[in-house]
């Protein structure tokens, strides 16, 4: 299992989601890389956390994750494309803000 990311308490979400971020990029971990895409995608369904998310680039982590060979990163891949506030479908141009 993967341990959380050392993260200072007081730089918020941004900093606890950009520290998953450089987490599942920098290790080689397949399980910590499982877990860390997962956690990711369980703040994608919150909406509140949509900002942050396209901030990060978080949409491009997950689509890169679906050429991934294991297919657990695929598979929570899928199942999280971040939500926005509205509640409304965006394509993916208006995800990646162009």
């Amino acid at each position: 299992m993967a341990q959380k990311p050392k993260v200072d308490p007081h730089v918020g979400r941004l900093g606890y989601l950009q520290a998953l971020v450089t987490e599942f990029q920098e290790t080689q971990s397949q399980d910590a890389k499982e877990q860390v895409l997962a956690n990711l995608a369980n703040f994608a369904y919150d909406p509140s956390n949509y900002e942050y998310l396209r901030q990060l680039q978080v949409l491009d982590l997950f689509l890169d994750s679906l050429s991934e060979e294991n297919e657990t990163l695929v598979e929570f891949a899928i199942a999280s494309p971040p939500r926005p506030k509205h509640g409304s479908f965006l394509s993916m141009e208006s995800l990646r803000g162009t």
